[in-house]
């Protein structure tokens, strides 16, 4: 007698990962659909050969739609939107693998991975003058305030000139990277009066300011990596005469009279003179003009 018997394959194991946690660093200039893991890194296997369905998900709020997979069937994950450092520096993914599809009444079995992705700050940013404000909630973008300083005409200053709101400099606002800054002017010096230290930024004088006109400066801080990563800034610098003397008023002793009951902000008036306002003054002989 001849018996024949055929076994049925019965659904009774789970998908197996070859890697259950993975860690991947992914530089943040990285290009929108590039592979960040790799399908083979991924693909789960099945003992009963079944066909393997995934799904990925994030779990850290915030990061979502930047990661996904190719399709159900293939896990390969690719960046679906360009990453920023300043936005998130690390998220966590969760890959899931099942023997049926998602919404199936059959009995499924799943598996599940993790995939740790750290974000590299990338050299993506030009120099930012200091200090500055920023624009944006996210701290991406900070406007400089121009620079302003003064030098006596005629007179050579020996010392870096004094500006405000302070020094002249520049930071990598890629704080990570912190690639090297030079300074240079590139306008408003026809004359060659100023120069600045391609290291440190301060800026000195090379002669003597003999026009009363201000100059306006345009000073360049450039990555020393990469010249095309740059900003410019204006330095304007006053020439002045040279204050010699002190101001002097033109009496000792200033006498005015108030009534009981004014208001804020009244006129104090001349003592004697009920009809003038009492004035001070002051000149300088600096300023005989003024």
């Amino acid at each position: 007698l001849l018996i024949v018997v055929t076994i049925l394959n019965v659904n009774d194991n789970a998908p197996v990962f070859k890697q259950t946690n993975l860690t991947k660093v992914v530089p943040e200039d990285t290009k929108v659909n590039a592979t960040i893991v790799a399908r083979e890194d991924l693909s789960a296997s099945d003992a009963d050969l079944d066909i393997i369905f995934y799904e990925l998900t994030t779990t850290v709020q915030g990061t979502d739609g930047y990661f996904a997979i190719k399709g159900v069937n293939n896990p390969e994950i690719y960046l679906q939107k360009s990453l920023d450092y300043e936005k998130f520096k690390l998220t966590t993914l969760v890959l899931y693998a099942r023997d049926r599809p998602v919404g199936s009444t059959d009995i499924t079995h799943t598996a599940t991975a993790t995939i740790n992705i750290f974000v590299e700050q990338a050299d993506t940013k030009p120099p930012w003058f200091l200090p500055c404000t920023f624009i944006n909630t996210e701290n991406s973008v900070c406007i400089s305030s121009p620079y302003t300083g003064r030098v006596n005409i005629s007179e050579m200053s020996t010392e870096p000139l004094i500006l405000e709101p302070g020094p002249i400099y520049a930071i990598d606002p890629d704080y990570t990277i912190n690639e090297k800054i030079q300074y240079s002017i590139v306008g408003g010096d026809t004359d060659k009066v100023f120069s600045v230290d391609a290291d440190t930024g301060n800026l000195t004088m090379n002669k003597v300011a003999t026009s009363p006109d201000s100059y306006l400066l345009q000073v360049m801080a450039t990555q020393v990596n990469n010249i095309q990563k740059y900003s410019v800034v204006s330095v304007e610098i006053k020439v002045i005469n040279k204050s010699v003397y002190p101001p002097s008023f033109e009496s000792r002793i200033y006498n005015g009279t108030v009534c009981v009951g004014l208001v804020p902000r009244s006129f104090v008036l001349q003592a004697g003179e009920p009809s003038s306002p009492l004035m001070i003054k002051a000149t300088d002989e600096d300023f005989p003009d003024v």
